[in-house]
């Protein structure tokens, strides 16, 4: 992968959330100005030891608003916007807040932007849907969001690529430690359960999807900054070809972790997250990209953070 870009001024709106508290470091380490734009709705301190980094800069603000936003953009090479209501349980309690913060945001961010300006914009590969059974889904495969997650994501991909200097990463479901933790991603949860409950019951446990590590994902991040030019224009499924599990094959791999760790399949209920589809990751692995961290890797690092961590504040819903 090629790390090697020059220095440039980056704007990360969200850049305290899970996963901005692990791509903003990165960025900072490669010699990249960072100003960061965040409402810190869940309190989070993520940030706090990036403050004596000169080349850091952090507001507290709202991403919807053009008054805000505007003069910080005005100085910004490149814009990474995180800021985002995130998967089904929080944006069904705050419609609006989702439309507005996942989708409108980022069409404002698309007007106000100049041409000379990059823009790598994260999504989900649960815009999906369901997908057909055994067959992989690429980024030609029609999207069939089945969330307002979903949907709010999908719209904002479509205005980033019409945009023309983006890159849209359509992002498989993340894991692993982030200073801004979330338990409730669905190998963080499952994972937190193993150790904390040694058991689980599975609904609808064949539903496949699939994983990547958030050191990936940030590592996607920069691989788009090295080679913009010759990705822009075009949206990438970023996850681990290896990890296109099913729950209960998930619960397997944990298993082989924790031995004691005891799954069931419940006789009846339904999971409200009906996405069930496996994933190419072909495309950006074409470019340069090699993912660098395991599955296994990811369960480890997750059993040694949990010992620590015993609480819910680290949820978002």
């Amino acid at each position: 992968m090629n790390n090697t870009t020059e220095s440039k001024n980056i704007l990360v709106t969200g850049g305290a959330g899970y996963l901005g508290s692990v791509i903003v470091p990165k960025l900072l380490s490669l010699g990249h100005k960072v100003t960061v734009l965040d409402n810190f709705m869940f309190n989070q301190d993520s940030l706090n030891p990036l403050c004596l980094n000169p080349n850091f800069d952090v507001y507290r603000g709202d991403c919807r608003d053009k008054a805000e936003i505007a003069p910080l953009l005005a100085k910004a090479d490149v814009v990474i916007p995180l800021a985002a209501l995130v998967g089904a349980p929080l944006c069904g309690r705050d419609a609006l807040g989702t439309t507005s913060t996942n989708r409108d945001a980022v069409v404002l961010l698309t007007k106000l932007m100049s041409q000379d300006q990059q823009l790598l914009m994260p999504i989900t590969n649960s815009g999906y849907g369901i997908g057909e059974a055994g067959k992989h889904c690429d980024e030609t495969s029609p999207l069939n969001p089945i969330s307002l997650y979903g949907t709010s994501k999908v719209e904002a991909e479509q205005a980033v690529l019409a945009q023309g200097n983006a890159i849209s990463f359509r992002l498989a479901t993340v894991f692993g430690m982030s200073p801004r933790m979330r338990l409730d991603l669905l190998v963080n949860d499952f994972v937190y359960r193993a150790v904390k409950d040694s058991a689980i019951v599975l609904f609808e446990s064949h539903f496949k999807r699939n994983f990547i590590h958030i050191q990936d994902v940030a590592n996607a991040f920069v691989h788009g900054l090295a080679n913009f030019d010759s990705m822009k224009g075009e949206a990438y499924n970023v996850g681990l070809s290896d990890a296109n599990l099913s729950k209960k094959q998930l619960c397997e791999k944990i298993q082989q972790h924790l031995p004691k760790f005891v799954f069931i399949d419940a006789p009846i209920g339904e999971d409200p997250d009906k996405r069930d589809y496996i994933v190419s990751n072909a495309k950006i692995e074409a470019t340069g990209y090699k993912t660098q961290i395991s599955l296994d890797d990811g369960i480890e690092e997750l059993i040694k953070g949990y010992r620590m961590i015993s609480n819910t504040k680290y949820s978002n819903v």
